[in-house]
């Protein structure tokens, strides 16, 4: 009996032996797992947060750069364009001027103003093209405007992009732009610290044009196209935007941060105009 005993307690000890083997094993496989995932978890914020970052401001002040040196390089006495050059906006000062005494959505419109001298209607700018600088001194922004909002083409380069079918800069009715507030060069990460009397400087070939910031809307939909009208008004806040036309500035960004859900929206009105 005993010596029978003996010849099995080896073949327990075995199998508990075994039992705990694979459940260290188990263990130490599920650990690896885990510590992988979160290492590529990892390098993705890093890639989201870092690296887009970096290579959309370098890409967008490379832009910035070779849109200075080709106007530099145009030669020629600019002009304004015609919108402004035939007929200055009631308030706003044509030179180095200020305002006179007395005086993304999805969605939106409104005319897109002529951009030449004299007769000229040129070509409006070709789909993804960058033909203008937009500078907020406020926040340290310097970017490159595009034509259109898609992601790929213009907003993920670090680009701010020009809604179709609004006023081009300086053009009577909204020059409404968009832009990343967070990752791919996050140009409008800052806007909500913009405040009333802030400057917005857009840079063309032709002339420069000078916007202050009038008002703002912290949240509104996605959807809500008022925004970028030609008189731009909430179509969710009714309250809130314009009520006469006139020339507008209208900036547009995702938030809250690291979220699509809403829009953030800063308006201003055309100050000043100057040839370049």
């Amino acid at each position: 009996m005993w010596e029978r005993e003996q010849r099995r307690i080896p073949v327990v000890v075995q199998g508990a032996s075994r039992g705990r083997a694979a459940a260290a094993r188990g263990l130490w496989v599920g650990a690896e797992a885990a510590v992988t995932f979160g290492v590529v978890v990892l390098l993705l914020v890093v890639h989201q947060l870092w690296w887009t970052n970096r290579q959309a401001r370098d890409g967008a002040e490379r832009k910035v750069q070779a849109l200075e040196r080709q106007w530099e390089g145009s030669g020629g006495e600019a002009a304004l364009p015609d919108a402004a050059a035939e007929k200055v906006p009631d308030g706003v000062a044509a030179g180095d001027g200020e305002v006179a005494e007395g005086g993304g959505i999805r969605g939106g419109g409104g005319d897109t103003s002529r951009a030449g001298a004299g007769d000229r209607t040129p070509s409006p700018p070709r789909w993804d093209q960058a033909y203008a600088i937009l500078r907020i001194p406020r926040l340290g922004v310097t970017a490159p405007v595009a034509q259109g909002v898609s992601k790929g083409g213009v907003l993920d380069k670090g680009y701010v992009g020009h809604y179709p079918q609004t006023a081009q800069p300086g053009g009577a009715g909204n020059f409404a732009l968009a832009g990343h507030r967070n990752t791919h060069g996050e140009p409008f990460r800052y806007i909500n610290r913009l405040r009333a009397g802030d400057e917005v400087r857009v840079e063309t070939r032709d002339a420069v044009f000078t916007y202050v910031v009038d008002k703002g809307l912290a949240q509104t939909s996605a959807r809500d196209s008022g925004v970028i009208a030609k008189v731009p008004r909430s179509n969710v806040r009714t309250d809130v935007g314009y009520t006469a036309p006139g020339y507008y500035l209208t900036l547009t960004t995702c938030t809250p941060e690291y979220t699509s859900k809403y829009r953030l929206v800063v308006w201003g009105k055309l100050a000043s105009m100057r040839p370049r």
